[in-house]
């Protein structure tokens, strides 16, 4: 089984044939899925979509580039939220400098909220960062100075200097579609440096689909490709790396139910 543990099921680009894409998924072996979210507001749609199906979860959160539209929300307020049985993680929250949709203030600030919220729950915090490395090690770094919390730098695009340290800080490293791109050698290093029992796999979808899909719209059935090129990184079976991957999710996302064998919830 694999698990895509960061998609946007909500978009329209997905909503529009969502159940053939849960039908590929099922297909592809895609266990587990968590459809997360940009904006705290929109949480009931999310919920919806998690409610009518057993093996879909999401999170609660704020997408950086919308930081200065939900600025203000506390982590008290995200705390709250969470207690829902199917919200199993914190976010999507965390720094963007490439686009600049929101204020570096707001997205810190947001930032520093949801990972007080992902403290104090205990869920996964799922950490949003481009084109701003040192911003994100050094609110890590002192926020971690206040007390552990478990987070996944998701969609990984970052330099090796950013993924050694979140990983001595106990967080996770999470692969999309990008480490198949052909020319992507630099990122294919990061992850062959990444500890196995410290990698995630993910689609993000719709967006950033791999290789032999570069360019088309993605889906959750499409991790199986991250996964065979990072079981081709790591030195690994196809089988173990989905086991190693599956694995880590589970020990990470505590409310989620592992599926059983025969695909039910298991108890």
């Amino acid at each position: 089984m694999l698990v895509d543990h960061h998609c946007h099921l909500d978009f329209p680009q997905l909503a529009a044939d969502r159940d053939g894409l849960l039908q590929r998924a099922r297909e592809a072996g895609v266990g587990v899925m968590v459809t997360i979210s940009t904006r705290v507001r929109q949480l009931p749609t999310l919920i919806e979509i998690c409610a009518a199906h057993d093996n879909i979860y999401c999170s609660v959160g704020t997408h950086p580039h919308n930081a200065d539209e939900e600025r203000g929300i506390p982590a008290d307020e995200l705390v709250r939220l969470s207690a829902h049985e199917k919200v199993v993680a914190i976010g999507e929250a965390g720094l963007d400098y490439y686009y600049k949709k929101s204020s570096p203030e707001a997205q810190e600030e947001g930032f520093r909220a949801h990972i007080e919220a992902a403290r104090r729950t205990g869920l996964p915090l799922e950490i949003h960062t481009r084109d701003a490395d040192e911003d994100t090690i050094r609110i890590l770094e002192d926020e971690h100075r206040k007390g552990a919390f478990p987070a996944i730098l998701h969609c990984y695009t970052g330099g090796p200097e950013l993924a050694r340290r979140a990983v001595e800080l106990g967080l996770y490293v999470s692969f999309t579609g990008v480490v198949t791109f052909r020319k992507n050698d630099a990122l294919r290093d990061i992850a062959r440096a990444v500890p196995l029992d410290r990698i995630l796999v993910e689609t993000d979808a719709p967006y950033l689909a791999p290789e032999p899909y570069r360019g088309k719209t993605n889906e959750p059935s499409y991790v199986t490709h991250t996964a065979a090129t990072l079981a081709q990184v790591k030195g690994v079976t196809p089988q173990a790396l989905a086991a190693a991957t599956t694995d880590n999710f589970f020990r990470l996302f505590r409310k989620v139910k592992r599926p059983a064998a025969d695909g039910t919830a298991a108890a």
